[in-house]
């Protein structure tokens, strides 16, 4: 199970991180992505990090604002997201595949079979 926290309203320019928190399973040999849903839109590919956070790889709409990291010990993953704009504004998602350990991340939903809940991130203008 995955508990996804820390959204909340920000002004534009500003910063959140968020939490993805892993329980009653091991997570350290899982990759683990983010994905946010807009309104009226799909959800799509935010950032992913492998399974001992060497890999990482970023949409190109947050590169050089957000980065993805986690803590094994903690089970926990994380996106940090600055200089926030309005159209980041969505519901985040944390999702989680078990990549065996391997150098192996996935950036299509359907390639992730554990989800969490969303969390609302609200960035006015």
């Amino acid at each position: 199970q995955l508990q996804a926290s820390g959204g909340g309203l920000v002004q534009a320019g500003g910063s959140l991180r968020l939490s993805c928190a892993a329980s009653g399973r091991a997570f350290s040999s899982y990759a683990v992505g983010w994905f946010r849903s807009a309104p009226g839109e799909e959800r799509e590919f935010v950032a992913v990090i492998s399974w001992n956070g060497v890999l990482t790889y970023y949409a190109h709409s947050v590169q050089g604002r957000f980065t993805i990291s986690r803590d094994n010990a903690k089970n926990t993953v994380y996106l940090h997201m600055a200089s926030l704009k309005p159209e980041d504004t969505a519901v985040y998602y944390c999702a989680a595949r078990d990549s065996y350990y391997s150098d192996n991340y996935y950036l299509r939903r359907n390639e992730y079979n554990i989800w969490g809940q969303g969390t609302l991130v609200t960035v006015s203008s």
